[in-house]
């Protein structure tokens, strides 16, 4: 009796934890975080292009055991509907994750992790301009605040840079992709009618076969992979960890909270962030992170108001 009493309570956490919304989205934010610590602990070491390929190739393998039945059932609105697949992939999932992981190759992971909260507030606008929602008052505060927090943030808070108007590559890169995903995001709702898992796997092979030929460019141009423990341990987090387990964790968490409550757990992010860069890169947190990263906040819950 002691020892099935000892065998089967691991089981019963396990089960308790996976059906608690909170500690799933938690988990999921972390993880996403983490992804710009790989990325940017892979910098000059790992062609970024062909990193993200080979990541979603490899997340495409892994999830077809747990979603053939899904995309077989669901083939025939997925022919139906491909060129508006093909679209969202190569936008949200290739171009989106590609320079990701470029603009990492020339800015902070912190940085990185900060503007991830800048993409609420840019949704709300992508919404207003695409599909003609209305913005109120607070909405237009909001979407103000969050620009200014990312002033504050690339121009170090020094009058004299922001004067000077001088950008770190990474940083406008990562600047554009906020709105590159804005994009995505907002378009998402043309999206057709299939399983999300169906969707995720095909975004997942569309964008790993796309970003094949510019891999290839990378190599050619002498930026090859280095197959080492770094290179493993990157690849294997990016795969796994940001990729098929904070998906899973994600849509297990969004499918017991909802979407609106469970959408505030992306804001975590820039804490996780700022925690993991200065701790295992030894990045350093300054004032103007922490003044950027509250603008940020505050403007996005303004700009997610109704």
């Amino acid at each position: 009796m002691p020892e099935q009493t000892i065998l089967t309570k691991p089981a019963s956490l396990a089960s308790r934890a996976f059906n608690n919304p909170f500690l799933m989205l938690a988990l999921a934010g972390l993880l996403w975080s983490g992804n710009h610590i790989a990325g940017r602990a892979a910098a000059g070491h790992v062609p970024p292009v062909s990193l993200a390929s080979l990541r979603w190739l490899l997340a495409a393998a892994l999830l077809w055991p747990f979603v053939s039945q899904h995309v077989r059932a669901d083939w025939p609105q997925i022919a139906k509907g491909w060129r508006r697949i093909l679209a969202l992939s190569l936008l949200g999932g290739a171009t989106f994750s590609s320079l990701q992981f470029i603009a990492l190759q020339h800015t902070s992971a912190l940085n990185a992790s900060i503007f991830n909260s800048f993409a609420p507030a840019v949704i709300v606008a992508g919404g207003a301009l695409f599909f003609k929602e209305r913005l109120g008052p607070l909405n237009l505060v909001g979407v103000a605040l969050s620009f200014v927090g990312v002033m504050v943030i690339v121009s170090r808070a020094d009058y004299e840079t922001f004067a000077a108007f001088t950008f770190n590559k990474g940083d406008v890169i990562l600047l554009a992709n906020m709105g590159i995903w804005a994009i995505y995001s907002v378009f998402l709702r043309i999206r057709p009618a299939i399983h999300q898992m169906s969707f995720t796997f095909m975004l997942a092979v569309i964008s790993g076969l796309s970003l094949i030929p510019f891999g290839v460019i990378e190599h050619v141009n002498g930026f090859t992979f280095k197959f080492d423990w770094l290179t493993l341990a990157v690849l294997a987090y990016v795969t796994v960890f940001s990729g098929a387990l904070a998906y899973v964790f994600w849509n297990r968490g969004m499918e017991n909270l909802g979407a609106a409550r469970g959408g505030a757990f992306l804001h975590l992010i820039p804490f996780y962030g700022a925690v993991l860069a200065t701790t295992l890169l030894g990045e350093s947190l300054q004032f103007f992170h922490v003044a950027g990263c509250a603008l940020i906040l505050t403007g996005v819950w303004f700009a997610a108001r109704r």
